[in-house]
């Protein structure tokens, strides 16, 4: 189910047949049909908003290791028209995070230069886009996290829940930068069956994208890297939820 073929399948070919693609930096930006020098511009000037991001004040495992921004937006399809909504929580329920479910977890929003900025806006829209290819919908409801897991305690949990659902559409994980860590091996799962896969997203621009019922995902932890101070040590992602019915709330 999970073998990724070499050359790799279309994005949306991989989703319906496999239930997840993952896109090499290599051909990020041709494969989400960005224009690739004026985009990659625009997003490496945000790529430094992921050092002013406060930590998370609701890791009910008592860590410090993870900082974060949220935002949300609705993209209607008919008119490929993106808005932001008014800032709002982050809700899941138990059934879909047994660790922060079922709790509506305020996080400081997302920075507006950033929020609206064009690389980020149509990055957002172009995943849409490439979604409703796959899921025909008249439009997406997207939470937007920008995540810092990093190792001063001596270990990061990108996923402290563990392996998980969120109770979406679709998800996507792109990994912003990597520095001075070991592990953080990514694993997918086949939500219905035995099989699943496993791998290490190292380079900027590596992007997975899953059918959140299809599959179950996790991130395992991060470690200092040998010889490397604790305090340098970090993993920087930005997750993208798409859901067809609405914000999940209680």
């Amino acid at each position: 189910m999970f073998t990724i073929a070499t050359p790799q399948k279309p994005a949306d070919q991989a989703l319906r047949q496999d239930g997840l693609s993952l896109l090499l930096p290599a051909g990020f930006t041709a494969s989400l049909k960005l224009d690739a020098p004026h985009w990659q511009r625009g997003w490496n000037d945000l790529t430094d908003s992921w050092s002013r991001l406060p930590p998370d004040a609701h890791l009910k495992d008592g860590g410090r290791y993870r900082r974060r921004r949220h935002a949300c937006f609705v993209h209607d399809l008919a008119n490929d028209a993106l808005a932001q909504t008014a800032h709002r929580a982050h809700w899941q329920p138990l059934d879909y995070n047994a660790l922060h479910g079922g709790l509506e977890r305020w996080f400081d929003p997302v920075e507006p230069a950033v929020a609206g900025s064009p690389a980020w806006c149509e990055l957002l829209a172009s995943l849409g886009r490439l979604f409703a290819q796959v899921r025909p919908v008249a439009r997406w409801s997207i939470e937007a996290h920008q995540f810092r897991i990093d190792t001063t305690e001596g270990v990061g949990r990108p996923t402290p829940e563990g392996a998980h659902r969120d109770g979406v559409a679709f998800v996507v994980v792109l990994l912003v930068a990597r520095c001075g860590v070991k592990g953080g091996e990514t694993r997918v799962f086949d939500a219905h069956g035995p099989h699943g896969m496993r791998f290490l997203m190292q380079e900027p621009l590596t992007a997975l994208l899953m059918d959140d019922e299809r599959v179950i995902h996790e991130t395992t932890p991060i470690f200092p890297a040998d010889g490397q101070d604790r305090q340098g040590g970090m993993r920087d992602t930005l997750v993208l939820t798409y859901r067809a019915d609405g914000f999940q709330a209680p």
